[in-house]
């Protein structure tokens, strides 16, 4: 492990986190089950209409088995408004018929369970885990990705290496909240298109600002 990338990170952290002390996890759920499905609806989705969606999707779907209790084209309306819906359905209808059968109908709490859902990867798992288990997770979403690459904590694209990188840098204490931080600085200050590198703390520290990269 490179000494200095490693004190680079934590100052970078240490700095983010100040900036974003109310970062927090902004899917709005009562239950592990219902974090499962809004994190599988947030694909390619804002947390803002999952939430919109879910405030009526969780009044009518009480437990695992509701969702395979209705038409598919009933699942498939009623999340319709966060896009990818057939695929979705698809997905939250297996894991639901897994944790049915594997697990009497329980959300299993263990990354390598988590992942055998259908429509589950490690993403996924890992905001489970870090939100309603207490299990520390990186989360690598397209933020996280982009602000790694950005401050050279990883060259990698791949989020499963980027994912791992980050969790040889950061103590494993610190993981679920790492990403919680950076997926604000994405959405706030360092966007995709246009980053607002003025209001950013960590200049001194970034790949992109110092060389354009």
């Amino acid at each position: 492990m490179n000494k200095d990338l490693k004190k680079k990170s934590q100052t970078i952290y240490r700095e983010l986190k100040k900036l974003h002390h109310d970062a927090h996890i902004e899917l709005v759920f009562a239950d592990p089950v219902e974090l499962l499905i809004a994190t599988i609806l947030s694909a390619q989705c804002t947390d803002v209409r999952v939430n919109a969606v879910t405030a009526n999707l969780f009044k009518k779907y009480r437990k695992p088995a509701d969702y395979l209790a209705v038409p598919v084209e009933e699942l498939e309306k009623d999340i319709r408004p966060t896009g990818f819906f057939r695929n979705k359905t698809k997905s939250i209808r297996g894991a639901m018929q897994v944790m049915i059968q594997d697990h009497g109908g329980k959300l299993p709490q263990t990354l390598d369970d988590l992942v055998k859902l259908p429509g589950v990867g490690r993403k996924t798992a890992n905001v489970v885990l870090g939100n309603v288990f207490d299990t520390p997770g990186v989360v690598v979403d397209t933020h996280v990705s982009r602000i790694a690459r950005r401050l050279g904590l990883t060259t990698n694209k791949d989020p499963v290496k980027i994912e791992f990188d980050l969790m040889e840098l950061f103590p494993r204490r610190d993981w679920t909240m790492l990403s919680h931080v950076l997926i604000f600085h994405g959405r706030r200050i360092c966007k995709a298109r246009k980053p607002a590198c003025d209001q950013c703390p960590v200049t001194n520290s970034c790949d992109y600002f110092t060389t354009g990269a």
